[in-house]
């Protein structure tokens, strides 16, 4: 048996413990808390807290040693090796713990125990019930990261599993012979696309988000355990709404994510895994205001209960899409399956039985509900709700189009490149609803409201909202039938809520913050929808090739949304004139010069007026990566994305040398295949059968190859190169287009496939160039300000619940 030097099999042995630790004591703190409810015993309840202070406890000594384990490069872990390397910046290195599922499930599980920790201190006479759902969680949690087996069925997947003797995929790998590996051994490294900033903010604060939704849902499932109905929302109430803050924020960190780093041009994509955050923060939103109508008129119990329990089921079922490998051919960010599907389901199933179980044996005791009148702000509230619930409903269905495709044998599928064409024209309806109703709502009073004294109310902000988007929507051209009036629709809705939101808060409220969280939350909600209409309903690409022809590139590349910029051309672009500089080198980024100037109509000088670099992210392992630029504006963004750069002389695939000929590169093709070269596309129209006795007099076979060849400016040229067989011998008689510097030969004819071998060989006299594609954004800081605005609302709203229920 080798053995192996300076491995650290201690530290594994240890962070084992504790996870077994974390899972027993867990499982033994909900039991225990189970015991005290049921018995009303606080000798039962005392254990149950220790259980609850070691499981914590252990959780976060795993937590430390897997960081540890990241600081220290300890490659002999499968988890390490997978996500991180030696040349890692260390401000990425929390990416590289929750880049993995078996890190996420740990920052997850993490939360929940600083949250139940909190609440050990905050929950007084509800500390048993909620605490015993609380600990149940994380005992299912700690299944995820078990990683034993059970009758040949694994159970979880471990961090702490060893590269060379617990890994299947590296079982009598070459590598594990050497004793010293360790010495040799670097790690695979982080996605390029995480190592942004953004991703080391961003899912600690969505799992955060997701960590909250448990807080209410305990709090319901102990209200209909303890069949106290209705007593549970004033101290769940606080913490629903911080989870709606929070998961909010970290919804909208992943969107300024995407829009500095990803490469599709926007904030938002539909993209399924953004969906699964979505939809459980919309029934939290909707839940918090149905918990408020409750509150205040105790209408609308059971729907308060359901919105609540399912926040929290859609966060399961959101892991479950995520986490299963099912959504891995429809979103670009999804995880693969681990061995975690069937445990997933039973982690869903069991919190959704219990849920339904509860519910049905407490639907007795629910109270009647009285008809609410119309002109009262619970009705109206209760309206909004539903309108979430529906929109929630739509984008969870069509989301779920794999898993009903695989349960059905159904082959619903959205086309190609339609997704965000079709999410919008069911979620813009939805979103005018909204904002209309986030308008009117607060000028509505509880039970009763005069019409006439709200129609007063409202019409100074109705008249401004109303003119302001019938002259916006003239001038942006959305005032005729189509699309295009729909947007109007919307945007009068979104400035009528800004509007009659900040009147509210100046005409009725005075200004006074205790009163204004609901407001500014509203006015902020509205500004978001209304940056974002604006700035991609009004977006540009103005990055249209005119002198180059890109679509050589393949599928994917467009004339009408790419430029080719050779260097140091200046092409117009929109109001600019844009010139690419070259590009630098710095690590591994590949940063890209790209100059934006003006031109004087009189003296025909240009100006330059910013500079932007994209780049490219070099990894061998994993593939480049590309990222854009943007210059910000107050009233617009100019984003700057590199779609194609050649970057073979960084990579090691080294060109010829200045004026010579590269090595040729061969291809199997058939008549009407393509062949895509740095400096031409080539179509094989034709082969040829040639008799011509002066070139071939002995010869047994001679094919001509017949082939257009297209450059960049879609210039044609035609071309024959040949292969004979000649008293048994093969001859290949090559053909070139020197004004191209290609040459191309055909060596081979496979009679049975009807295909041919086709090498060419280019010489290196091309260019520096690089293919950009560019986007004006305008209006998109109201977006970013809405954000800003709607969290500072909800934190004034969150400490108003807090100093009422403390008064």
């Amino acid at each position: 048996m080798i053995e192996y030097v300076g491995e650290n099999l201690w530290i594994g042995k240890l962070g084992n413990f504790f996870v077994v630790l974390a899972f027993i004591c867990a499982a033994f703190a909900s039991l225990s808390y189970f015991l005290s409810v049921q018995r009303t015993d606080e000798a039962w309840k005392r254990v149950a807290r220790n259980f609850f202070y070691a499981h914590a406890i252990a959780v976060f000594c795993i937590v430390g040693l897997l960081f540890y384990m990241l600081l220290t490069h300890m490659f002999e872990y499968y988890y390490i090796w997978q996500h991180s390397n030696r040349a890692m910046p260390l401000r990425f290195i929390f990416s590289c713990f929750w880049e993995g599922q078996e890190g996420s499930f740990l920052l997850w599980t993490f939360w929940h125990a600083v949250i139940g920790l909190v609440l050990l201190r905050s929950t007084r006479e509800w500390e048993a019930p909620v605490m015993s759902v609380v600990a149940l969680v994380q005992a299912v949690l700690g299944c995820m990261v078990l990683g034993i087996y059970v009758f040949e069925y694994k159970i979880g997947s471990n961090p702490f599993t060893v590269l060379t003797r617990e890994h299947p995929d590296f079982a009598g790998a070459p590598f594990t012979q050497i004793p010293d590996y360790l010495m040799h051994l670097d790690g695979r490294g982080l996605n390029p696309l995480l190592q942004n900033y953004w991703m080391v903010i961003h899912p600690p604060t969505l799992f955060l988000g997701f960590a909250l939704t448990l807080v209410p849902f305990a709090y319901a499932i102990s209200g209909l355990w303890l069949k106290r109905l209705g007593e549970w929302q004033k101290s769940a109430l606080p913490w629903t709404f911080f989870g709606v803050m929070v998961l909010g924020t970290g919804i909208l960190m992943g969107g300024a994510w995407a829009y500095e780093a990803l490469s599709f041009g926007g904030f938002w994509a539909w993209d399924p895994v953004e969906n699964a955050s979505l939809v459980p923060w919309l029934l939290l939103v909707a839940g918090a205001h149905v918990m408020l109508i409750n509150k205040n008129k105790g209408q609308s119990l059971l729907s308060s209960f359901l919105l609540i329990i399912f926040s929290f089921i859609l966060i399961l079922y959101s892991t479950f899409l995520t986490r299963s490998g099912i959504l891995g051919d429809t979103s670009v960010h999804s995880f693969t399956d681990l061995g975690m599907s069937g445990l997933l389901l039973m982690f869903l199933f069991l919190f959704l039985g219990l849920s339904i179980f509860l519910l049905v044996k407490n639907y007795r005791h629910f109270p009647k509900e009285e008809e609410e009148s119309v002109w009262s702000r619970e009705f109206w509230m209760f309206i909004g709700a539903l309108v979430l619930a529906l929109s929630s409903f739509q984008i969870i269905f069509t989301t779920s189009y794999p898993v009903i495709n695989k349960v059905f044998g159904t082959s619903l599928a959205i086309g190609a490149g339609d997704a965000i064409r079709h999410y919008n024209k069911w979620q813009i309806p939805f979103a005018v609803l909204v904002t209309l109703l986030i308008a009117v709502g607060q000028y509505f009073k509880f039970r009763k409201t005069d019409p006439a004294q709200f129609f007063r109310n409202m019409r100074v902000s109705f008249i401004s909202a109303l003119v302001i988007s019938l002259l916006t929507a003239f001038f942006f051209g959305w005032l005729r039938i189509g699309i295009e009036l729909l947007y109007a629709v919307m945007l009068f809705s979104c400035v009528f809520a800004v509007a009659a939101n900040l009147d509210y808060f100046i005409r009725i409220i005075k200004g006074r913050l205790d009163h204004a969280g609901a407001s500014i939350a509203h006015a902020g909600f509205g500004l978001l929808l209304l940056g974002a209409l604006i700035s991609t309903g009004k977006s540009e690409i103005i990055s249209q090739s005119y002198d180059y022809d890109v679509e050589f590139l393949g599928k994917g590349f467009s004339n009408n949304e790419n430029v080719l910029l050779v260097k140091d051309d200046t092409v117009k672009m929109g109001e600019y004139y844009v010139a690419y500089r070259g590009r630098r080198q710095e690590g591994i980024h590949l940063l890209y010069d790209v100059e934006y100037m003006k031109k004087d109509s009189l003296t025909g000088k240009y100006t330059s007026q910013f500079n932007l670099t994209p780049f490219i992210q070099l990894n061998k392992q994993m593939g480049n990566a590309a990222e854009p630029d943007t210059r910000h504006f107050i009233h617009k963004d100019v984003y700057t994305h590199v779609m194609y750069a050649d970057v073979s002389d960084v990579t090691g695939e080294k060109p010829a040398a200045e004026g010579q000929y590269g090595e040729p590169q061969n291809k199997t093709v058939k008549v009407g295949d393509t062949i895509l070269t740095f400096k031409a596309i080539l179509v094989l129209e034709q082969l040829v059968q040639i008799s011509d006795s002066v070139r071939f007099p002995q010869a047994e076979l001679a094919v001509g190859a017949r082939i257009r060849a297209f450059d960049f400016n879609k210039k044609e040229y035609e071309i024959m190169p040949v292969y004979a067989i000649e008293k048994g011998f093969e001859r290949v008689i090559e053909d070139s287009i020197p004004g191209l510097g290609l040459k191309v030969a055909m060596w081979h004819i496979s009679p049975e496939t009807q295909q041919v071998d086709i090498s060419y060989s280019e010489k290196n006299t091309r260019q520096d160039f690089i293919v950009m594609k560019a986007v004006v954004f305008p209006g998109i800081n109201i977006l970013w300000s809405g954000c800003i605005i709607m969290i500072i609302g909800t934190i004034l709203a969150i400490r108003h619940r807090l100093k009422k229920r403390a008064s």
